[in-house]
């Protein structure tokens, strides 16, 4: 076979496995952490002076290597996990070229990190741009931003490609016999996911920055039957920016036989009757109520209409900043890309823009959105918010949500248990379930992994098939009591998707154990 055929020959992966290599050459020959001594260096100036003679009036390179490993344990078989990539093992790795041309934007990527094809997709992008100028309605805007030369890396103990992968079967095999000795089980899962992501950007502005970032996700989940009834309990992990840490300190073990029986449990629980009760949230439920109904709102692209197609808009408008109320005054909302542990904390964006934290909504109002450069000025803000985000090199960037947390109560607030003593009639609901959300986010409902019945301030026994409807501003009024700092926990999620093409994004929302007083509660069955 000659050589032109078999690199036709070669499938996508093949492709990308290739252009991994050529990249993390590049990578192996470049000083980390010295920005300007770096190979890449060179090659962004390539790219960003051929812009300039293309009339370009803005330009930026970005060079993106990702690995994602991961590994599952079901029962006594390993198989791949599905955590930050489709499981097993992959590496991806090349360059995406955004330039603005005649006030419109043009891009271009490719796995293949050469002078050449640098060059080429250099002039494709503003081929794009100029293609593009034909039907524009309006010219981007950019927000002002300094430029930074910067190496900023995820603060890591162990790098998970440290330890072995018969270190890490080993352990997932010594929960699953944990789980499986408890009667009533007959199977479990575990699992860990790893996501690495190297990047180099250069702008046109005078930047150039380096980034790494590991991401860590743990977990397992318990199936039980009993008289012929099935149910499941996930033990909820907080997925963090950080090494194989994150594993040993998730007390995975020490929970096991805990998880397994509540598990057993729920295959008797009756299912909850229908009716307005007080629902107590733990933050490893809270998570996703925050995700779809608090972070996805405020947006500022769903808020102007730029997203629309891939789960619908917002019903914030850009005149609700400083008017609308989204909760009760306890109700307290911040975005924070600077947060340690985060998964959306970064050192720069993909724009160059240093990360930050804000306001969202403070005492119950609405006092901020999620911005970036190119929507900052639709609010009268003058600086970016610094949420331009791409999955991969060959993705573009776009405005994507940063870690958005509910801030824990002032000194003196309640513990959870007297938060549950404070209860007459309410429901317990732990972990992350069933979601289904309307085109503007405002009206929701939510299930959960866990549930269990508050009667008269005692917790009592576990229900079923529980779910609950939440109208937005209304269900965040009802917020009547919180927990302080020392109960407040951070959880996210690996699967944010957003956009067309698909991009996955992974934000963390922390929170405190909240009440929600009277939310119609009912039966979900599957």
């Amino acid at each position: 076979m000659q050589r032109r055929e078999f690199v036709r020959s070669l499938s996508v992966t093949g492709v990308a496995l290739y252009a991994s290599d050529l990249c993390g050459d590049l990578i192996a020959q470049s000083p980390r952490g010295q920005v300007l001594q770096s190979k890449f260096k060179g090659l962004s100036d390539l790219a960003l002076s051929d812009a300039k003679r293309l009339g370009c009036t803005y330009a930026d390179i970005r060079f993106t290597r990702n690995v994602n490993d991961s590994v599952a344990v079901r029962d006594r078989v390993v198989t791949d996990s599905f955590g930050f990539g489709a499981g097993g093992h992959e590496e991806s790795a090349g360059f995406g070229v955004r330039v603005i041309h005649s006030g419109v934007w043009g891009f271009a990527s490719s796995p293949f990190v050469t002078e050449a094809e640098i060059k080429k997709l250099t002039a494709q992008a503003t081929d794009v741009a100029k293609a593009s100028a034909v039907s524009k309605r309006f010219e981007v805007t950019l927000a002002p931003v300094p430029a930074y030369t910067d190496y900023w890396t995820a603060p890591v103990k162990v790098k998970p490609e440290d330890v072995s992968l018969d270190e890490k079967i080993a352990f997932l095999m010594q929960i699953n016999e944990a789980a499986l000795k408890i009667p009533g089980v007959f199977r479990i899962q575990s699992q860990m996911a790893f996501d690495y992501e190297w990047k180099y950007l250069a702008t046109s502005e005078g930047s150039y920055l380096e980034q790494e970032i590991w991401r860590t996700a743990p977990g397992f989940t318990v199936s039980a039957r009993t008289d012929g009834k099935f149910k499941s309990r996930t033990f909820s992990v907080a997925p963090k920016s950080a090494g194989y840490e994150v594993v040993t300190d998730a007390r995975m073990l020490e929970n096991v036989e805990r998880i397994a029986a509540e598990a057993v449990e729920h295959c008797t629980a009756p299912p909850i009757g229908a009716g307005l009760r007080d629902l107590i949230m733990t933050p490893a439920h809270a998570m996703l109520t925050i995700h779809e109904i608090v972070a996805h709102p405020t947006e500022l692209d769903r808020v102007v209409g730029y997203e629309a197609n891939y789960a619908g808009t917002s019903f914030v408008k850009v005149g609700d900043i400083g008017k609308r109320v989204m909760g009760a005054k306890l109700f307290n909302v911040t975005a924070d890309r600077t947060l340690p542990g985060g998964m959306c904390t970064v050192g720069y964006d993909d724009d160059g823009v240093k990360s930050q934290a804000w306001p969202l909504v403070r005492e119950g109002l609405l006092v901020g959105l999620q911005t970036n450069r190119e929507t900052a000025h639709y609010i009268g803000e003058k600086e970016s918010r610094g949420c331009t985000f791409a999955t991969s090199w060959r993705n573009y960037p776009f405005l994507r949500m940063p870690n958005v947390h509910v801030d824990a109560g002032p000194p003196g607030s309640p513990t959870p248990e007297q938060i549950i003593a404070d209860t007459k009639d309410g429901v317990l609901i732990d972990g992350r379930g069933s979601y289904s959300i309307d085109q503007q986010r405002f009206n929701g409902q939510f299930g959960g992994d866990a549930f269990w019945e508050i009667k008269n301030g005692k917790k009592t026994r576990m229900l079923s098939d529980v779910t609950y409807n939440a109208i937005t501003t209304d269900f965040w009024q009802n917020l009547d009591a919180i927990t302080g700092k020392e109960h407040w926990e951070m959880f996210g999620t690996t699967g944010d998707a957003k956009g067309q093409p698909v991009q996955i994004n992974h934000p963390s929302h922390g929170s405190p154990w909240c009440r929600i007083r009277r939310v119609m509660v009912g039966a979900a069955y599957s």
